[in-house]
């Protein structure tokens, strides 16, 4: 048989299991709204009666002294440092002026997971408990995970129509101390996330908006059957105030993100004008690089570290290490400032961070067409920086007194140098709101308004193409300047290890254009944790 056709029936045959387990995988979906619809009538009361505070009609007490919760903190993988941080100066910063004396609350106040699905409160197969346990014991913890979205484009942009795509992850973290007995490794861990994405992007098939992304799990780096994401080292110094990471690791698993962000589907796990840039290697893209994290006084978190990136590379499974290009160095920084506020302590996280991408960029305008080459010039391959502040306040408590028990609003500004980004600025602003509905104090409502700006470049460049007759490329109607998104989820956590969220988007300027009709969108995300 020719060689052509061997390779010919070799892609066949790739494409066919492909599309078995796509068609799986949406079986899967299906299944899982379906068994959601079918017993959240009867398990949500039930469920919210027992997380139900014993005296939840009465008027908490307001006290002045700190709230320390009792409750054993929970087990994180993701980061596990930033719990145990220890301050290398026994003193706070501007958080003095507010409250005195909140050592033990920053020592007692719990550290949500980085990943929603971590927060599917519980396993749907509590009975491997025992196992799980007997597995940690020895070094090695996992977590299994199913996410899957489904957004349909009901009025606006191209089409109507539905796409659906998900996400199977293992996140994994071995205790090289406790798996090796040796004492040189006591305190060391190796971090490991292996994932297939599977799906299609509903903003490229029926919207027209090819900038922003409209779902959370269609990465801008597409789908991989068996992609490797995190690998990584960790380990703590002087009595925990130092930590560092090492290895292969997404920038935006540690800068300019939170657990509330990545609550929205259009912001994780980072803001948009912090994804596109090629230095700021996106979940689940990775980069060789390491970050070095202390806590300089109580209330404040310094994070700073150096990358190896570039843009991606042709193979797109994480394997293939010598394959991936090389461009500049990326150094971010990032400083967290930790107050709590009021009597009841309310926590907030205020954030000033900047990044400089080493690599060559070229000047967003583009092609200069010969009608306009002998007055305008581009401007000469440079370096890229980003600066951003991002803000959440904890406004109210409800059902807990841990970081995540209580309502939130949320604000945050990107700029990223205009001549050769994109995105030259995005603003955000939203809430994220806890049991807001009587009897379900575990529900949270999101809602949210992000607004992005590209370049100036990028439209002066198809202006002039405009004007020399010069077609602007694939996908682009006019020149592009603007664009905004108002989306709103509820999360429902139905029964421990499963939350069901619905979704619905307004994207505002499709393809950052006037041009294509604003679009309506709806849909549903389904969490699973095994």
């Amino acid at each position: 048989m020719p060689l052509t056709d061997i390779i010919s029936n070799s892609e066949q045959k790739r494409s066919c299991y492909r599309q078995d387990f796509l068609f799986i995988a949406r079986l899967l979906y299906a299944g899982t709204v379906l068994f959601t619809l079918d017993i959240a009538l009867k398990a949500s009361t039930a469920y919210a009666q027992q997380n139900e505070p014993a005296k939840s009609l009465e008027k908490p007490e307001l006290s002045s002294k700190p709230i320390i919760n009792t409750e054993t903190p929970k087990k994180h993988k993701r980061p596990i440092a930033e719990e145990r941080l220890e301050a290398l100066f026994n003193t706070e910063s501007l958080s003095y002026l507010l409250n005195h004396n909140n050592t033990a609350l920053h020592r007692q106040d719990i550290s949500a997971g980085y990943f929603v699905a971590e927060q599917a409160f519980g396993n749907l197969a509590p009975g491997l408990k025992p196992w799980r346990d007997r597995l940690s014991e020895h070094g090695f913890t996992f977590e299994l995970t199913y996410k899957g979205e489904g957004m349909a484009n009901l009025a606006g942009g191209l089409s109507k129509g539905m796409d659906y795509t998900h996400e199977i992850r293992a996140s994994m973290l071995f205790d090289l101390g406790k798996l090796t007995g040796w004492n040189p490794l006591q305190g060391w861990y190796l971090h490991g996330i292996v994932m297939n994405r599977e799906g299609r992007q509903v903003g490229w098939d029926h919207v027209g908006e090819r900038n922003v992304l409209l779902t959370e799990v269609w990465s801008i780096h597409g789908p991989a059957a068996a992609r490797l994401a995190d690998l990584y080292l960790e380990k703590s110094f002087l009595n925990n105030r130092i930590n560092i990471n090492v290895g292969r690791i997404s920038l935006t698993h540690t800068y300019s993100t939170s657990i509330l962000l990545c609550t929205f589907m259009t912001m994780c796990s980072a803001p948009m004008a912090i994804r596109e840039p090629a230095g700021w290697s996106v979940y689940p893209k990775t980069s060789w690089g390491g970050t070095l994290r202390f806590r300089p006084m109580h209330d404040l978190i310094l994070r700073t570290g150096i990358y190896r990136i570039g843009p991606k590379a042709r193979d797109n499974t994480g394997w293939a290490w010598g394959d991936e290009p090389y461009t500049g160095i990326q150094t971010p920084i990032e400083l967290t400032w930790e107050p709590f506020f009021g009597r009841r302590k309310l926590p907030g996280h205020y954030k000033i961070g900047f990044g400089h991408d080493t690599s060559p960029y070229p000047d967003m305008v583009g092609t200069i067409p010969a009608a306009f080459a002998g007055s305008v010039h581009p401007h000469k391959l440079k370096p890229r920086d980003t600066f951003y502040i991002e803000a959440d306040q904890m406004v109210y408590r409800s059902h807990g007194e841990h970081q995540m028990a209580g309502g939130y609003v949320l604000a945050g500004f990107i700029h990223n140098t205009p001549s050769n980004s994109t995105f030259s600025n995005e603003f955000y602003a939203g809430a994220s709101l806890l049991g807001i509905i009587p009897h379900r104090p575990l529900d949270r409502l999101g809602v949210m308004y992000s607004y992005y700006q590209l370049s100036p470049r990028l439209a002066y460049g198809q202006r002039m193409q405009e004007a020399a007759g010069v077609p602007l490329g694939p996908y682009i109607n006019g020149p592009q300047t603007h664009s905004a998104i108002l989306e709103a989820y509820y999360g429902i956590p139905v029964t421990p290890g499963l939350v069901v969220t619905p979704e619905f988007e307004y994207m505002m300027r499709p393809g950052e254009t006037s041009i294509i009709p604003n679009a309506i969108l709806a849909g549903l995300k389904v969490i699973a944790a095994l």
